[in-house]
């Protein structure tokens, strides 16, 4: 006897599921009361609490995210095939399926390359034709109300390289906060320091959800009224602006279970020592995880002295700027260890995107303090000649030792 192409289907997804192949699943053609519920998608995430699946449901205006574990998502995904929604496409690590139902039970299966072993398969798709997959959806309307994609989920003129800046900061956003182990017994603090247009804060609470009251400072008022108009109007309750600088903002601590009332900051192309700025603030508040991308690092360049066999080649003003790049930066990674947290830097997109590129990531892992690490941090300030530095000051850190 045939197995029905929706239990065919449903048994695929139980697979994918199980073998840890699940790249998405997405519901489509809704036929139930919610008049403005058009899609759900379904994709594997790994909490604190173990491996989940995680359900966007797409509305008219508004994304509601929901985490299930395993076995209750796939109640839940059984309970929906062939009845509220009639399509559903299933994307794995080796290959896609698609189940096409009807409001007369006339139910079709298709499957593209080897799903679970399946005998009724067709060639494997070309490599055009396999969806992309994006830790926001393109098709996300803070998106489009934000005017970085069009009706079709696309990147309007001007703004790809913004659209993918977004997706790369998701996807490393998303693994940075597993690494860090942020609770997840009870609501996170996030703050994101000089929001500018929200770009990137609405993906944080776009990510995040529930899980987290995410709040942008941003010292331009007409930005902030804009994207708390955004948040309202995009159904995101427990995201919201404020006008102030980032030296001045308070930050209150409203949870009970929190010890520290932040618990990530970040702060993306912050100008010169307001990076510096936000570091402190995001220390002295106690958070686990903090998150910037420095600019326009001016402070230490007329500081700077240059060992003598550097001297000819440093003439030059662009390897002036770019080792007063290097140096700043390198001084805080290392403040950064010095405080407490474990650092690491890195390119997060492409050079051709943007030259605004260097990310440095800090995970708080160990008690502040190290006689060995403040000696080292030293014997590198004073190769360059540096005597004083923002973060360094904020930190209470001496860059000359007190002995001389």
């Amino acid at each position: 006897m045939t197995t029905p192409p929706r239990e065919r289907f449903l048994a695929l997804v139980k697979t994918a599921i199980d073998e840890g192949k699940l790249v998405k699943l997405t519901l489509g053609k809704y036929r139930g009361a919610d008049g403005t519920l058009k899609n759900i998608f379904v994709r594997p995430v790994t909490l604190k609490s173990g491996p989940q699946l995680t359900f966007v449901s797409r509305h008219d205006t508004r994304d509601i995210t929901k985490n299930h574990p395993p076995a209750e998502a796939l109640a839940l995904i059984e309970a929906m095939l062939g009845g509220e929604f009639l399509d559903a496409h299933l994307f794995t690590t080796t290959g896609t399926a698609q189940f096409e139902g009807s409001p007369e039970g006339k139910n079709r299966l298709r499957i593209k390359a080897n799903l679970a072993g399946d005998t009724a398969t067709e060639s494997s798709p070309a490599p055009h034709d396999r969806a992309k997959s994006y830790a926001i959806p393109a098709d996300a309307a803070w998106l489009r109300a934000l005017g970085v994609t069009n009706e079709r989920g696309q990147p309007r003129e001007g703004m790809a390289d913004k659209f993918r800046q977004i997706q790369k900061f998701s996807e490393l956003l998303s693994h940075l906060i597993q690494e860090a182990k942020l609770p997840d017994d009870r609501p996170l603090t996030v703050v994101d320091m000089g929001s500018g247009k929200g770009y990137l804060t609405f993906a944080i609470a776009a990510l995040l959800r529930d899980r987290a009251t995410v709040r942008g400072v941003e010292s331009r008022p007409e930005l902030v009224e804009l994207c708390n108009r955004v948040a309202r109007e995009q159904g995101f309750p427990h995201l919201s602006f404020q006008a102030g600088r980032i030296d001045s903002v308070a930050f209150e601590n409203r949870d009970a279970k929190s010890e520290n009332p932040v618990d990530a900051l970040l702060a993306l192309h912050a100008c010169d020592t307001a990076t510096d700025d936000a570091l402190a603030r995001g220390i002295a508040a106690g958070a686990s995880l903090l998150v910037v991308s420095p600019c326009c690092q001016k402070e230490l360049r007329h500081q700077l002295v240059a060992p003598a066999v550097l001297a000819g080649a440093l003439q030059h003003g662009i390897f002036q700027e770019r080792q007063a790049e290097f140096v700043t930066d390198a001084l805080r990674a290392q403040l950064l260890e010095w405080a407490g947290y474990r650092t690491k830097v890195f390119e997060f997109i492409s050079t051709e995107h943007t030259a605004k590129n260097l990310m440095i990531a800090a995970i708080k892992t160990h008690p502040a303090g190290g006689e060995s690490t403040a000696r080292r941090i030293r014997e590198f300030a004073a190769f360059y000649g540096v005597r004083s530095q923002k973060l360094a000051a904020h930190l209470r850190f001496p860059l000359i030792s007190p002995a001389q």
